[in-house]
């Protein structure tokens, strides 16, 4: 990617409710509609946006779209400051409401024969391991703005920089209409589906390399429609000078990832340029990552023979690390996320990374 810089803030608006995905996987648990939510929207859905919006307006060549589209998300933010989002707060700092405490490093117990220089050059890492001090206490937040990263987690407990998510999932009896009429069918008729209800104070925020005229949109697979301004970001903007920043001994992730092949998911690149010795992570249990190819057309859906089968195909399901997952080397990457090749990523149609996948910010290790 010759251009290292995310040039366009897209922030999206939810004209009512929008609905949230069961997940990518069925499940007895999923039958009933709550369990696996899936919410907000991906980059994927936001990029086929993109590629839609293209064949209506033509502002650049298609082949070029989809060699260089970059999106990635989803952040939020407050509609009346979009540019100071807020994204997933990571694994090693836990805020709650009246605590707060920190995952760091502490010196395993071994003989002195064994022990070794610890400076910048030649850390041993294997001589290191997690520690916290108050294992009890959980997180009530788990969103932090952009501008406070790399801040201590007292810190940003104290500045209130610390946010949950502004939505919630509300159970809704949703009507399935027949085809000719606007009536519900005969026999089954009404369903209940998930429905997701975002604070109006609030917006969902995506970044991106190219320009979406502002205006109002459907938006995914169930044609949420949605109001979408989008807004210059500069290259000072705190997002942009922490991706310029090459990532040393740690990073911790902001939206999920999936590295490997189209056929095998890993927690890390399964590549020899990747610095896998001795790595140790912070993380959770993986979650379901998929999202549909190919394009769909509005006006063919009003036909007798149209078939939903043939707008698209659902990607290969996958599974990712979830975002706020920690990293630490035992080797300084000395990358930028921009600078990761597209070989640590599955490609179908196009590598996963332009969908901001794995999309990482640098962090201080801690160690005590």
């Amino acid at each position: 990617m010759s251009d290292n810089s995310f040039k366009y803030l897209i922030a999206v608006k939810p004209l009512g409710f929008m609905y949230g995905s069961a997940g990518a996987f069925l499940s007895p648990e999923n039958l009933v509609g709550r369990s696996g939510t899936k919410f907000p929207p991906d980059a994927a859905t936001m990029a086929g946006l993109f590629f839609h919006a293209n064949q209506e307006h033509q502002f650049t060549n298609h082949k070029d779209l989809s060699n260089t589209l970059v999106v990635a998300g989803a952040f939020w933010a407050e509609r009346d400051d979009p540019k100071d989002f807020y994204v997933p707060i990571p694994w090693h700092q836990v805020v709650a409401e009246k605590e707060d405490d920190e995952w760091y490093f502490v010196k395993k117990k071994i003989p002195s024969s064994a022990a070794s220089d610890t400076d910048e050059t030649n850390w041993i890492l294997g001589q290191y391991r997690w520690h916290r001090d108050n294992k009890n206490l959980n997180p009530d937040y788990t969103w932090q703005s952009i501008y406070s990263w790399n801040l201590p987690a007292d810190e940003l407990r104290e500045r209130q920089a610390v946010k949950t998510a502004p939505w919630e999932f509300i159970p809704f009896l949703h009507p399935q209409l027949k085809q000719q009429e606007r009536h519900v069918v005969n026999q089954d008729g009404l369903f209940l589906e998930n429905a997701v209800q975002l604070d109006q104070k609030y917006c969902l925020i995506y970044l991106a390399n190219y320009e979406l005229s502002s205006g109002w949109y459907r938006l995914g697979g169930e044609g949420h429609l949605v109001d979408i301004q989008t807004h210059s970001l500069s290259e000072t903007h705190k997002i942009n000078k922490l991706l310029r920043q090459k990532i040393h001994h740690a990073f911790a992730l902001i939206t999920p990832s999936v590295w490997g092949s189209n056929k095998l998911s890993y927690r890390y690149p399964h590549h020899p340029k990747f610095p896998h010795q001795g790595l140790k992570m912070l993380t959770d249990r993986p979650i379901p990552y998929r999202y549909r190819i190919g394009e769909s057309h509005p006006k063919d859906a009003e036909k007798q023979d149209y078939d939903s089968s043939k707008t698209g195909r659902l990607s290969r399901g996958r599974y990712a690390v979830p975002p706020g997952s920690v990293y630490v080397f035992k080797h300084p990457l000395n990358l930028t996320w921009w600078d990761f090749p597209d070989e640590w990523f599955p490609k179908e149609g196009f590598p996963l990374k332009h969908l901001g996948c794995g999309l990482c910010l640098p962090i201080s290790r801690s160690q005590r």
